[in-house]
């Protein structure tokens, strides 16, 4: 059974799950990225019953993610390519499989795949670059501000964290005050 949607919230991460709709809905995604185009391909992929899958791509054509293309007439059969909105999530898929290759998830001794120069063959890694500059930000350099079009909510989040942080910060001068180091 499919849970509520995120339809009225004002976040974009819930906006491009709800477009993607689940976990079959992301794999099927992967498996458009990596060039896969037919049905019995996503079913092979994925292990996903026809029904399931034939739901997600038809949600999937609903969002905007992919279109369907005939290929054959008789019996009809079609293909399914990723819309130009649709390419926009071969990065978070590249993002997601780098992330599960540092934290082991597959279990395996290495990654399944590997994101690589299509000219050169070199890895390819995803890093935050900032804008003015061009230099790449890590980790403890990256903020999470309010935008344009942030409302209450999101206000709320932003304020909440930035008190929780405080708190954080307060707690480890207390420590190093007292003696006491973490």
């Amino acid at each position: 059974m499919r849970s509520k949607g995120f339809d009225g919230m004002v976040c974009s991460i819930a906006g491009v799950m709800g477009a993607i709709g689940d976990r079959w809905g992301l794999l099927i995604l992967r498996d458009l990225v990596i060039g896969l185009h037919r049905y019995d391909d996503f079913r092979q992929s994925s292990g996903v019953t026809n029904a399931t899958l034939s739901d997600r791509l038809k949600h999937l054509e609903a969002t905007g993610l992919v279109e369907r293309r005939r290929y054959q007439t008789n019996p009809e059969r079609f293909e399914y390519w990723l819309t130009p909105k649709g390419r926009q999530i071969a990065p978070m898929m590249a993002l997601m499989s780098q992330l599960g290759d540092r934290m082991a998830m597959a279990g395996t001794n290495g990654p399944s795949l590997k994101i690589v120069n299509r000219k050169t063959g070199a890895d390819v890694q995803l890093a935050f670059i900032d804008k003015s500059t061009g230099q790449p930000v890590t980790g403890p350099d990256i903020a999470i501000v309010e935008g344009p079009g942030a409302d209450e909510l999101t206000r709320w989040r932003l304020a909440k964290a930035k008190q929780n942080r405080e708190a954080e910060q307060n707690a480890a001068e207390d420590a190093v005050a007292s003696g006491v180091a973490k």
